[in-house]
């Protein structure tokens, strides 16, 4: 992703107000609505497709094909092309560096949260 270092020094980081603002738990419900919002409907999962097709939604009408494929590429820690909620608001914690350095903990929480609330079990 040659052209998302230029892209990132432009992108205002809303993440830590949006945390500060609603909590762990308000975030991830509003990234879970971003993800409902960029995702296959049939699929079920963000393809660089459907992202392509909705990015307009979120204001990234703008970004490149291959923009749109690395951000795919770069949150798809399973291999499979495409991402999934969890993977999605992984990334958009992991894009976020002034959240990432103000709260870690809070990312912990929210996951562990999820998990908790989806009765995920190792």
């Amino acid at each position: 992703m040659a052209n998302s270092t230029s892209r990132k020094s432009n992108f205002n980081d809303c993440l830590p107000l949006m945390a500060e603002k609603l909590g762990g738990d308000g975030l991830i419900g509003e990234l879970c609505k971003g993800f409902q919002l960029l995702m296959d409907k049939d699929k079920g999962v963000i393809t660089f497709e459907s992202l392509k097709k909705n990015s307009s939604l979120l204001g990234l009408q703008d970004l490149s094909d291959d923009d749109l494929k690395g951000m795919v590429k770069e949150g798809d820690f399973d291999g499979d092309g495409a991402l999934n909620q969890m993977e999605f608001c992984v990334l958009m914690f992991r894009l976020s560096p002034d959240l990432m350095e103000q709260s870690q903990f809070l990312l912990e929480e929210a996951l562990h949260q999820e998990f908790v609330d989806s009765d995920f079990s190792f």
